[in-house]
């Protein structure tokens, strides 16, 4: 296991800035270990898995969790707003950094990480094999 940490600043986009640094970083099978920091424009998929939705507020990122396989990413956000209430999802583009979003990520060198279409679930799903 090899571990990465970066920092992302205000206007960045969340998810694509996070594929971009495992791309450039040729990280094939990844996990994300934390991220802190905060948004100011959330966008989510919802638990229906068709509703995306998007704020225009401040979030504090109080949870940040995933898998990268082949630079592309399956994240899902948790953060709170200025009242302390907290809504979550499957992070989408289009999500932007306020000041901050310090990310760890955990490189995978035992296994291997793509996605297939899954006819059950109709999602591109992830897919494990030992290295």
């Amino acid at each position: 296991m090899k571990e990465h940490a970066f920092r992302l600043v205000k206007d960045q986009d969340l998810k694509l800035s996070l594929q971009q640094y495992c791309k450039d970083n040729h990280i094939e099978s990844g996990a994300l270990c934390t991220c802190v920091g905060c948004v100011y424009q959330l966008r989510l998929r919802l638990a229906d898995g068709r509703s995306v939705r998007q704020w225009n507020k401040q979030y504090e990122i109080v949870s940040l969790v995933g898998t990268i396989a082949n630079g592309e990413a399956h994240i899902h956000f948790s953060g709170s707003d200025i009242e302390g209430k907290c809504i979550g999802g499957h992070l989408m583009d289009g999500t932007l950094v306020n000041t901050t979003a310090e990310i760890v990520l955990l490189e995978l060198e035992s296994v291997s990480f793509k996605r297939e279409f899954d006819d059950n679930t109709g999602y591109d799903e992830l897919v494990i094999t030992k290295r």
